[in-house]
């Protein structure tokens, strides 16, 4: 009797296991699988740009900031970066962690790749700093106007990564996680260097 019980178990552990995988393949094989030309060229212009945009913003932010002598704008510049370059190195460093191949290797015959990369996939970088520009914007700035477009564009970049085929779903997820997470932990890191910079 407990030896049945026992391999029952063990038979149900490994259902589940193998049931999550598979879930996880089965969704990332149907992002994967949207086949309209409109979906090809959204994803690709998305991941594409996304180092540019979560880049670009809080520079700009701090040339502006600069130009017009605007303190406030130059700390959420520095705010909004930190949080940007933070999310992205924690993220590099636990793909090497990690080492999780991509899903176009693991899985040839059910996801195509519409880009490669040379690196390993979990977590999402891309969608790392994308949630880290959308949370420390919508942190710094909250109002609708804000909000919205930032939670549209980070969701965007997570669903195109799946769509190239470059992550799985618990990429994405992590990578949000991250990207979340650094931009509420670089609220003290950007008051920390506020006082250096500007001395408040």
């Amino acid at each position: 009797m407990k030896r049945t019980a026992l391999l029952l178990t063990l038979l149900a552990i490994a259902t589940v296991a193998i049931t999550a995988q598979n879930w996880e393949v089965n969704m990332l094989h149907d992002i994967n699988g949207w086949d309209s030309q409109f979906m090809h060229d959204y994803s690709k212009f998305i991941s594409k740009t996304e180092p540019y945009v979560a880049l670009g913003v809080p520079t700009v932010m701090g040339i502006i900031g600069l130009i017009r002598h605007d303190r406030q704008l130059q700390q959420d510049a520095i705010y909004i970066g930190t949080s940007v370059v933070g999310s992205f190195a924690i993220a590099m460093g636990l793909k090497y962690i990690v080492n999780r191949t991509r899903p176009y290797e693991a899985w040839p015959d059910l996801i195509t790749p519409r880009s490669t990369h040379p690196d390993p996939s979990f977590p999402s970088g891309h969608t790392a700093s994308a949630f880290a520009l959308c949370t420390s914007l919508c942190i710094r700035y909250p109002k609708w106007y804000v909000i919205a477009p930032s939670a549209l564009y980070a969701i965007s970049v997570g669903v195109s990564r799946m769509h190239e085929g470059v992550h799985y779903p618990t990429d994405v997820m992590a990578g949000a996680l991250i990207g979340a997470g650094c931009a509420v932990g670089s609220v003290y890191v950007s008051r920390w260097l506020n006082k250096k910079l500007f001395g408040n």
